[in-house]
């Protein structure tokens, strides 16, 4: 790494960004600071030219760029179907429907938590439809508004990485391919074997799914979160006074209407959305496939490349679209009504646009792609990028590399190098990491993924015979490797202030975005620092998977029953 152009100082501004963030709560305002301080970086210490860079090269590229214009029109979109809805009092409706199944603390939390694991396909649709929709049904029931961030946040991206049918599926199997294209002698046709062969081996993102009703049955919360619990049970809870609050005006409802009122533009955004996610992933498939036309694609492959975002943005257009139909035929709201709750549900989610905004062009800046998106030889977009990424990687990564001479003078053997068998760790760590310090899950997945690869398949000949298999790509080491990029990622993406998924749930859930990464960051560590205890490091050893998850969820119910406390008079009986 000694041709890195900026070495350590690329490290900089992400941390400004997460340390000022952390100290002053003020989310945008600290990523600014990063971008600038990166400006300042790449324009070798000149204020003019990092102004210039600040604006023109960071800022304005950024927002007019044409995938997150659509990102920030679904946001403001479903701000305002839910402003409609709640104004029209479909919400008090969908609550009093809801009532019995979630009658008490316990019961709301696994609802949110089963809603959430139906919304599988794509994360923004589970952060906002599902933070926007339940925030009254949790206010009701006494379930705060961090602890509501936090359900939606930990089924949003994992499951999402985990599903076999979503949006994120295209893009994992995608750097996998690239990786085995890099292997010699390997088919990248193999790339969705291996993404399914790895899914018991991301113990995080299972651990952080199955966090969320352990901690609701065993009515137990801890850190941050038993604060904030405790506060909404007692009434000392002023989340209608904070910046993320959904309290307005605007959206207030003067009674309860019925309950298809608010269920009937759900179902149409997500039917809408299934629908084109179908529509774009056929014809994105077709038009690079040279088969025959009647053949249809696989539905997982047609729900991988589909356009996501356009989907979102126009799922989210025809549910505002039918929200205010009905409200307008059933003379539930004026014309006027319709408007005015349209626009006090976009007033609460612009915070999280901006959040978004400055948090991608953050991302950017870190990464090492050009202004236009496109990739280039080694550091060609040094004059505007740091490649913090690649720095990261490659000074970690470059101990545990072997020459090929090495490799085939090394036969198979039970005298394994330490290095090996700490791969999965290592890995697991340096994409938490990299994935916190650019809020970028994706980012962070197609940097590691095809290094990783071509890293673990020559130390694969280092290790004793499986019984098990014969072949390289799927041995548990490889499967393990795999899995700890992506469920890494995952991990560094929660932890992180400035990851898109946790900027919408907070800013969905109506929760103060500091609040909600200070309360969920003890519960993602814990989760985390069991799967490398009971995961990641004794996988290296060749332990199985179904054990460990086993050790994995034993360990989980006993960290949380001795750090734990019942939330005073929070009964749930």
């Amino acid at each position: 790494m000694n041709d890195h152009p900026y070495g350590w100082f690329s490290l900089l501004p992400p941390l400004v960004a997460i340390v000022l963030a952390m100290v002053t709560k003020r989310a945008a305002l600290s990523l600014l600071m990063g971008i600038f301080c990166g400006a300042l970086i790449t324009n070798g210490g000149d204020p003019i030219g990092a102004l210039v860079d600040f604006c023109e090269v960071h800022l304005w590229p950024t927002l007019a760029d044409p995938g997150k214009l659509r990102i920030f029109s679904f946001t403001l979109l479903m701000g305002a179907m839910i402003g409609v809805i709640s104004r029209s009092g479909g919400m008090l409706g969908l609550i009093q429907l809801i009532s019995p199944i979630a009658k008490t603390r316990r019961g709301g939390q696994l609802t949110t938590w089963m809603l959430g694991l139906i919304v599988f396909f794509d994360d923004y649709s589970n952060t906002v439809l599902l933070g926007g929709t339940l925030r009254p049904l949790c206010d009701r029931l006494k379930i705060s508004r961090q602890k509501l961030a936090y359900i939606v946040d930990s089924t949003a991206a994992p499951m999402a990485s985990l599903a076999l049918l979503s949006t994120w599926i295209a893009v994992e199997i995608d750097y996998i391919a690239e990786g085995l294209g890099d292997i010699e002698g390997a088919n990248v046709s193999r790339a969705m074997e291996l993404f399914i062969a790895s899914v018991p081996y991301r113990f995080y993102a299972i651990l952080a799914l199955a966090m969320v009703p352990i901690l609701a049955l065993m009515g137990r919360d801890f850190g941050p979160m038993l604060r904030a619990e405790k506060a909404v049970v007692a009434g000392s809870d002023q989340r209608l006074d904070d910046p993320g609050s959904i309290a307005d005006p605007l959206t207030e409802p003067t009674a309860a209407a019925s309950w298809r009122v608010a269920v009937v533009p759900i179902a149409v955004t997500l039917a809408v959305v299934i629908a084109l996610l179908y529509t774009t992933g056929t014809a994105s498939l077709r038009s690079g496939s040279s088969e025959p036309a009647g053949d249809t694609p696989p539905l997982r492959d047609i729900l991988g490349a589909a356009d996501s975002s356009l989907a979102l943005q126009y799922g989210a257009l025809l549910g505002l679209a039918t929200i205010a139909v009905i409200c307008l035929t059933r003379k539930l709201l004026t014309l006027q009504q319709v408007r005015e709750a349209s626009w006090g549900g976009m007033k609460i989610v612009l915070p999280a646009i901006v959040i978004l905004w400055t948090a991608s062009a953050l991302s950017r800046l870190t990464g090492g792609k050009s202004v236009d998106g496109q990739s280039g030889t080694s550091f060609e977009f040094q004059d505007h990028r740091l490649y913090t990424g690649q720095f990261v990687a490659e000074t970690i990564l470059s101990g545990a590399r072997v020459s090929p001479q090495q490799d085939s003078a090394t036969p198979r053997s039970h005298s394994v190098p330490m290095v090996v068998r700490l791969l999965p760790t290592i890995v697991f760590l340096l994409a938490a990491v990299l994935s916190f310090s650019t809020g970028t899950s994706f980012g962070t997945m197609g940097l590691l993924m095809p290094m990783t690869l071509t890293l673990t398949a020559p130390l694969i000949g280092l290790l004793p015979p499986d019984a098990s298999t014969t072949d390289a790509l799927t041995h548990p080491l490889m499967l393990a490797t795999i899995a700890s990029v992506l469920s890494g990622a995952v991990f560094g993406d929660h932890c992180s202030p400035i990851s898109d998924t946790t900027i919408l749930s907070s800013q969905a859930c109506g929760c103060d975005h500091m609040e909600h990464v200070l309360t969920q960051m003890p519960y993602a560590v814990t989760a985390g620092t069991i799967a490398i205890v009971a995961g990641t490091l004794p996988i290296g050893w060749g332990i199985s998977w179904g054990w460990l998850i086993m050790i994995q969820a034993m360990l989980l119910v006993g960290v949380v029953a001795i750090m734990g406390k019942r939330t005073p008079n929070g009964a749930d009986d």
